[in-house]
């Protein structure tokens, strides 16, 4: 017994316990998914999920502050090959800045070299002094080479004494010394991730004590009239490639020069200029496409910086916190919902969540690009892998253990075909044709009044030993212990067309045991024990009755009732059976002698009574065999 309350308080608790670990370790990863990581280092598969949440929100639609002029197969197929000559590309510059009316020109091209003939490189000297062009050089960034390359004369950028922030630099290829008087300078320069996918640039990029602006950064800072830009949170910035390549307005650099380009189409615009062509190895991939022109991720960073410049930009949320606020609501459905639940259920309940977070995920990012997409999908993955399994192993813990409960009260083999029945709930209440079984202990009191507390305990349980395991033996249902007595009844979970049959050898079986206990105590010079048995049949709803909080498996109807009333009525009869007309009717194996009939407790009408014929039984004798003349009274007036 001790045991056994061991048991019901500690299991809960360990479970409990296992499931608030479980829980909080889908906590601690989801705030380990949060936590800052070097650019370029995501967290399971945070930037594949993320390139997908870009495409599916990518616009076409115009952006009308922006031109891209790419010197393309057709203009070097038109003007000859590239690198074209520096005075087509000061009338390049030239026509954007005058006839073109551009607000300011970025080139995203870097010249290393000077050219001795023509006045191209002096006019380019003072358009970059003088006008609104932004010239670009590139930065090699640490642990890209061994060998840092270091060529021209890098131009521009800021003391970086008592400023933190930029990506540290090793290597640039920057202009010849003929364009160092340029005042506007960007970096063109980027590094992809792992996977070769070009998601982020930097802003800002510090070599030897000057940070040097990217070259949007540069053209906003030069050209764009609003604020200047303030040094990110973070050494890289991630472009939001919220514009595909197909919504900025893109003009081939030979239209613009041979002038079938109207004049107004770049009034007031920001133009950067460079080149899609394959053969000039400016192709990059990024999250919306392989093999897409470098020019176009200017493009967007500049898009990008317009838009927080512009006061556009979508409001800032706190993703991180709305990530973790979300574990936390799985951390309280692996505790409080997950237990309460089929495995089935919860998995589908974890499986929803996750396609909710996926939404949630979906706007978030427009509003927070630093957040890990997928930190509550890994949480909510971790409870589908150990919190679901967990609980099912527990179900299956309890079932056990219920059904080794079940098999104290109802045979085993009957606990066997019940499970094999494959039934969805065998339990469940419903009407049967059973047989009830009551038995007492006659004087019970009396028997146990003088004896001391261990032999009056013994003799209970030798006494319940004597009528339980006939019950089990015949395939019969323990309803209950009645203290000195118990309840069993036949038919019922399963339908057995023997049922009455099997009750009365289950008494048969009784009296012989109880019998046998009394003779050995009669031996020991204690009183001797009888057995009183009520048997009756009949209807009555059998199935698991009670509360949400405690249920039994058990019997109700107007038999039962009858039986308990035979059971009381055996103290008037020397017989230590006594059975019902309706267990007669459906026996076929025994024969029964009637008492006559009797007034029972509770009933209107008298029940006629009957006990087992236990002789020998000579041919042709009829089942009902002897009449013994019994006062028909009623038990309430005795």
């Amino acid at each position: 017994m001790a045991a056994s309350l061991f048991n019901r308080l500690s299991v809960p608790s360990f479970s409990a316990r296992v499931r608030i670990t479980i829980a909080l370790v889908a906590v601690l990863i989801g705030v380990w998914a949060q936590l800052p990581r070097p650019a370029g280092q995501s967290f399971f598969a945070d930037e594949w999920l993320r390139d997908r949440i870009i495409n599916l929100q990518a616009s076409k639609a115009e952006e009308p502050r922006i031109l891209v002029v790419d010197i393309d197969e057709a203009s070097t197929a038109e003007l000859g090959p590239w690198p074209w000559s520096r005075e087509t590309l000061a009338d390049l510059v030239e026509k954007l800045l005058t006839i073109y009316s551009a607000k300011g020109v970025a080139l995203d091209i870097v010249l290393p070299d000077a050219r001795p003939a023509g006045d191209g490189d002096r006019r380019l000297a003072l358009l970059a002094a003088h006008a609104p062009l932004v010239t670009a050089q590139i930065f090699e960034y640490q642990g890209v080479s061994e060998t840092p390359v270091r060529d021209g004369q890098l131009t521009g950028g800021a003391s970086a004494t008592g400023r933190s922030g930029g990506v540290l630099a090793s290597g640039y290829i920057a202009n010849h010394a003929g364009l160092a008087g340029a005042a506007n300078v960007g970096n063109i320069g980027f590094i992809p991730d792992p996977d070769g996918v070009l998601r982020r640039l930097p802003l800002y990029t510090r070599y030897q004590d000057r940070l040097y602006p990217a070259l949007t950064v540069a053209l906003l800072q030069c050209c764009s009239g609003g604020p200047v830009l303030t040094l990110p949170p973070e050494p890289f910035m991630r472009v939001s490639y919220k514009r595909d390549w197909s919504a900025f307005t893109v003009v081939s650099a030979a239209d613009i020069l041979k002038d079938r380009i109207r004049p107004d189409s770049a009034h007031g615009r920001l133009v950067l200029v460079g080149s899609s062509a394959m053969g000039q190895a400016d192709r990059v991939t990024t999250p919306l496409a392989a093999q897409r022109p470098g020019l176009g991720v200017h493009a967007a960073m500049l898009s990008t910086l317009l838009d927080i410049q512009q006061g556009k930009a979508p409001a800032p949320w706190p993703g991180r916190v709305i990530a973790l606020l979300f574990v936390l609501l799985l951390a309280g459905l692996t505790i409080y919902v997950l237990p309460r639940r089929s495995a089935l259920a919860s998995v589908g309940l974890l499986l929803g969540s996750m396609l909710l977070w996926l939404v949630i995920a979906y706007f978030t990012s427009w509003h927070d690009p630093h957040f890990v997409t997928t930190g509550p999908l890994a949480a909510a993955m971790f409870l589908l892998a150990v919190a679901v399994p967990f609980q099912w192993q527990l179900t299956q813990l309890r079932s056990r253990h219920l059904l080794d409960t079940l098999r104290q009260y109802v045979a085993r083999e009957v606990v066997d075909e019940l499970l094999n029945n494959d039934l969805l709930d065998p339990l469940r209440p419903a009407q049967h044709d059973v047989t009830t079984l009551i038995a007492d202990m006659e004087g019970y009191t009396a028997q146990v009044e003088s004896l001391p507390v261990t032999e009056a305990t013994r003799l209970t349980r030798d006494f319940l030993e004597c009528l339980t395991g006939p019950v089990l033996a015949q395939r019969g249902t323990l309803d209950k212990y009645t203290g000195d007595g118990l309840v069993a009844f036949w038919g019922a979970p399963l339908p057995n067309a023997q049922h009455a049959d099997l009750a009365l050898d289950a008494a048969l079986a009784i009296v012989q045991q109880v019998r046998a206990l009394s003779e050995q105590r009669v031996a020991q010079g204690k009183m001797p024990l009888r057995v009183r048995i009520g048997i009756e049949s009949g209807l009555a709803m059998a199935g698991d009755f009670g509360t949400s909080s405690r249920s039994i498996y058990t019997a109700v109807g107007d038999s039962v009732n009858t039986a308990s009333r035979l059971e009381q009525a055996a103290r008037d009869f020397p017989h230590d059976v006594i059975v019902g007309a309706g267990t007669v009717e459906r026996a076929t194996r025994h024969r029964f002698i009637l008492l006559g009939e009797r007034l029972l407790r509770g009933k209107e009408r008298p029940t006629t009574l009957f006990t087992l014929d236990t002789a020998p039984a000579p041919a042709a004798l009829p089942m009902v065999s002897t009449l013994i003349d019994a006062p028909a009274v009623s038990e309430s007036a005795r």
